[in-house]
């Protein structure tokens, strides 16, 4: 039966096999030309004292590979569409479902078998892929300290080999329960889009209790490099949120990104604003904090510490396999049905 799946695959198997030799043969050659630039940069930094601002001033590697090492974010979805959806989809499609479970080999084995070895081989790709990316990214993590960010996060570690699971295991089940290639293609990508969206957006922020650290407004803060900012404003005595418009053209106080307008303040710290849109002056700058300060404003920051980044990254590739194992569970459900 494996000998039979690798005849039925060995072309597609091939195929994966040479675009991922392509893709490591170009990550080793620019990752090693972005080391050495990362090294030298550092060298020339610490010898001008200029290492503060290093990630305003250089940029690592090529535009079109980092392009390309983003697009790998696809290619879970690709070994679900082209992988698993056809293999139940197509034998229904053409019938040789009937001729394939009536032989010595039961439709549960049958199923068994091929769902191994391409949840085995969508494994095997993810982390070949995954690995080389966090290899190849090194160097920009170090002077971006982004990893932890959404985007790099998910192209990184072990999440895409949870996702290439649950990727294959989705068009596995979408083409068993359609029974056709082309809707269980579409139905694979329309659901990896929306379950990856629905937890990045909604589950992974709060994966654990966020950190939030509060600070005068007049010394600004920030979290370790790499932490995962949330959010960040100003709150009032009584804890709350202070509203702050989107776009203003007043005067603006604070360090917090986009500062918090005079207009924002109780009114006895815009009395001392004397009015108008003309530049604080230094003494009523330093009134305006004063009074803000005595009004109990302090500047908020909510954020995921960097340390958290593994734990992230275990949580959530703990989520997709245990979703994809339910996937393989309902697609035994329905393979197994006596009408199947």
């Amino acid at each position: 039966m494996s000998w039979l799946i690798w005849r039925l695959y060995r072309a597609q198997a091939v195929t994966v096999a040479l675009l991922v030799a392509a893709f490591a043969a170009l990550l080793l050659v620019t990752g090693v030309q972005m080391a050495a630039q990362w090294h030298s940069a550092l060298v020339a930094c610490t010898q001008s004292h200029t290492c503060g601002n290093l990630s305003d001033t250089l940029f690592l590697g090529s535009h079109a590979v980092g392009f390309l090492v983003i697009m790998t974010l696809g290619v879970p979805a690709i070994l679900g569409m082209l992988c698993g959806a056809p293999l139940v989809a197509h034998e229904f499609e053409t019938g040789t479902s009937q001729f394939a479970w009536t032989q010595s080999i039961t439709r549960r084995r049958w199923l068994a078998i091929k769902t191994g070895w391409l949840l085995l081989a969508a494994a095997a790709v993810g982390a070949v892929v995954s690995s080389l990316v966090t290899w190849w990214s090194g160097p920009d993590n170090a002077l971006l300290a982004n990893a932890f960010s959404p985007g790099r996060f998910d192209i990184m570690g072990i999440v895409p080999v949870g996702y290439a699971l649950f990727a294959m295991a989705l068009g596995i089940t979408a083409g068993a329960l359609a029974r056709r290639t082309l809707p269980a293609i579409g139905i694979t990508l329309a659901g990896f889009i929306a379950v990856r969206f629905v937890i990045f957006s909604w589950l992974r922020p709060h994966f654990i209790a966020a950190v939030t650290s509060y600070f005068p407004l007049s010394s600004g803060s920030a979290p370790a490099w790499s932490s995962w900012q949330l959010a960040a404003g100003y709150v009032g005595a009584d804890g709350r949120p202070i509203s702050i418009p989107q776009s203003t053209n007043g005067q603006v106080l604070g360090t917090v990104i986009g500062g918090i307008p005079v207009s924002s303040l109780p009114a006895p710290c815009q009395a001392l604003a004397g009015g108008g849109n003309a530049p604080l002056s230094p003494a009523a700058r330093d009134a305006l904090l004063s009074c803000a300060q005595a009004h109990h404003i302090r500047a908020f920051l909510t954020y995921q510490p960097a340390g958290r980044y593994w734990a992230f990254q275990g949580i959530e590739t703990g989520i997709f396999v245990l979703l994809a194992a339910a996937l393989i569970a309902v697609t035994f459900a329905v393979v197994s049905r006596r009408d199947a």
